[in-house]
């Protein structure tokens, strides 16, 4: 096998690595993309339900978590979520916004991708699949990698192969094996934007609500989602659930309030006068599902008429139903996990640049960075405005 030059040498063929690439191919680069899966953007094809929440309108640092909170500053600011959108609009790419600031393809996660890849190709960007890279070194011209194609030298070379989360979208912890071969710190990592699984003790009585929404409050660790939640048949899921993971640690409690917006000790108060007769499951079955409203009844012992309900008892009630504490036993993991929580630690890169402040001509950006955004297109944003940065240097 021969030893191929390129100016640009980029791993990992999702969100971040396409950007960087046509930014840096529209530059002169010669760039070459390496991906070891058979299909590159399995991410962004099985995002927004098929559908890619490609940004958000409203996306600033406050949306990231990081050790380093300043860190996404700079890129966010450069490249925001207008530019990507006039992109989508140069490709005449029909979307709608589905939540205010969400904003989903009207038919396809394939748009997206596609719109990508032929940017790429306008760009000179030569993309590879199915190469598997099995070492790389520094040398006095960059990097040479050896690949199950033979050896490429590169003068620059991007890491952009994502996190853990969903393995089988073809993740990897290639990036983190990277940084500890150049001795560069990596935080702690933990799946997140992912259900929680529920103790039997609370599951059992719960999953008959497998498939039932709720909109809620959902809070933990200082910070508060006013999102839907969804019960599933190992525990609850749903956009609310989803956010408040990226806060939760093991062992915490996460406080879910079922009736936000709502003066529920009042209504139940006027209930108690209205319609005394009424059942209690009757009168919450105004402000959940029938079935939802049954079930918590059960599970907190509470039956009867609302006309038999005293003032404590509807203080009692109020409680437990915009206080409700629910103690996850866990997250269902990497395998669900819409991303990962920590990666390289961002103390290691030139926030402008990407660039590895001790290696020069090695950039991490995407997912594999210590940058994680909220849900609602945030990531995607954060791989748009990562690639760009780093892709008008490499």
């Amino acid at each position: 096998m021969s030893k191929r030059r390129v100016d640009v040498l980029i791993i990992g063929a999702g969100a971040s690595g396409l950007m960087c690439a046509l930014t840096a191919g529209y530059r002169g680069r010669s760039v070459l993309v390496l991906e070891h899966t058979k299909k590159v953007g399995r991410k962004i094809l099985m995002s927004g339900g098929g559908r890619c929440n490609f940004t958000h309108l409203h996306s600033t640092p406050a949306n990231f978590l990081s050790n380093n909170p300043h860190f996404c500053k700079s890129a966010l600011s450069r490249y925001t979520p207008q530019h990507f959108v006039d992109m989508v609009d140069r490709h005449g790419i029909e979307y709608h916004e589905k939540t205010p600031g969400q904003l989903f393809c009207n038919e396809s996660s394939k748009e997206i991708l596609t719109m990508l890849t032929t940017e790429c190709d306008w760009a000179g960007v030569k993309i590879e699949t199915e190469v598997s890279v099995h070492s790389l070194t520094q040398n006095e011209h960059g990097f040479l990698l050896d690949t199950s194609t033979g050896s490429i030298q590169c003068e620059s070379l991007v890491v952009a192969t994502g996190g853990l989360s969903i393995p089988n979208g073809g993740a990897t912890g290639f990036a983190y094996d990277v940084a500890e071969q150049f001795d560069l710190p990596v935080t702690p990592r933990r799946a997140a934007l992912v259900p929680f699984t529920l103790q039997p003790d609370i599951l059992t009585p719960l999953k008959e609500l497998s498939g039932t929404a709720q909109n809620a409050r959902v809070s933990c660790a200082g910070m508060s989602f006013l999102e839907p939640i969804l019960f599933t048949h190992r525990g609850i899921s749903g956009p609310g659930v989803l956010q408040i993971s990226s806060y939760w640690q093991p062992g915490q409690s996460v406080e879910i309030d079922l009736l936000p917006g709502f003066d529920i000790e009042e209504q139940l108060k006027e209930a108690r006068q209205a319609t005394p007769k009424q059942s209690i499951e009757r009168v919450l079955s105004e402000y959940m599902s029938k079935r939802l409203a049954q079930v918590l009844c059960s599970i907190w012992g509470i039956s009867g008429a609302v006309g038999d309900f005293s003032n404590e008892k509807i203080e009692t009630l109020t409680k437990q139903l915009t206080h409700w504490q629910v103690k996850p036993s866990g997250t269902e993991g990497y395998r669900t996990a819409e991303v990962t929580i920590g990666g390289v630690d961002t103390q290691a890169i030139s926030q402008k640049t990407m660039e590895v402040k001790s290696v020069p001509g090695l950039y991490f950006i995407g997912e594999s960075l210590d940058v994680t955004g909220h849900l609602g297109g945030h990531n995607f944003q954060w791989a748009w405005a990562s690639g760009n940065a780093a892709g008008e240097v490499v």
